[in-house]
């Protein structure tokens, strides 16, 4: 164990999820763990941040290696509480943000708070890694989560890529099971949304939003969606510029 390294965790499933223990599992291998997650759940909070309300910080235990915090805020309030206040001053090694419950593959990237948080880490320089095991229940086995987002984690911190910014889909497979891990693209698709409307005892209306995942490329050999439908964990390297570099001559030559 690289006892001298400060890994940093946080997720969106709150400091009470089964899944950001196994995170903190994954982190305590590495070094001494600060953890910093919202008090309750604020999965899709994607970069939201609390800007009309304040912030309580609660110790949640404190230990010589690991030390855990709640937020009331959104994933990337804790990651800038972290740096910004409780770390400021502090080289921080490593984030790890999860183990989220549920995909964050393809579009979910964009709605996840898991994925919000690690990107907001690499705003900081801090090598980051988004961890997610596709499976949504609140009972989902984390063991592959552990050991892949370990060897995920061991080669990044060794590296010298910086900065990056790393969204882990683990698919729901026993350890044995799992292929490998597959570096790939995110994939194009979209989620459709479908209103439900309801009537509450009173004759109000309320509604529900569902939907599902169009996969706009089902058949491409080199998307997160495909890697996990094999049985590989799925690795994408996430960056924010959102310039659509294709268009630009295009948008100046009938704008400019």
């Amino acid at each position: 164990m690289m006892n001298e390294k400060l890994i940093f965790v946080t997720n969106d499933d709150s400091y009470a999820s089964k899944g950001f223990k196994a995170a903190i599992e994954v982190a305590r291998h590495f070094g001494r763990v600060i953890a910093v997650a919202p008090d309750t759940v604020q999965s899709g909070k994607s970069q939201a941040i609390t800007i009309c309300d304040t912030l309580r910080l609660k110790c949640i235990s404190k230990s010589e290696d690991v030390e855990i915090y709640s937020l009331n805020g959104t994933p990337v309030d804790c990651v800038k509480f972290a740096f910004d206040y409780f770390l400021k001053g502090k080289k921080v090694d490593m984030t790890i943000s999860g183990v989220n419950h549920g995909s964050n593959a393809a579009a979910n990237l964009l709605y996840s708070g898991t994925m919000g948080a690690a990107i907001e880490s690499a705003f900081y320089g801090v090598p980051s890694i988004g961890l997610s095991n596709i499976d949504h229940s609140a009972d989902a086995d984390f063991e592959a989560s552990v050991e892949y987002g370990i060897r995920i984690a061991k080669r990044v911190i060794e590296s010298d890529i910086r900065p990056i910014c790393l969204n882990v889909n683990i698919p729901i497979l026993p350890v044995e099971q799992i292929k490998g891990i597959k570096v790939c693209r995110q994939t194009k698709g979209f989620w459709r949304d479908e209103i439900l409307e309801r009537k509450d005892p009173n004759g109000e209306s309320y509604y529900w939003l569902t939907g599902g995942f169009e996969n706009h490329e089902p058949d491409a050999a080199d998307s997160d969606e495909w890697a996990l439908k094999e049985g590989y964990v799925a690795v994408v390297p996430v960056q924010v510029d959102l310039t659509s570099y294709s268009q630009l001559k295009a948008v100046a030559d009938i704008l400019e």
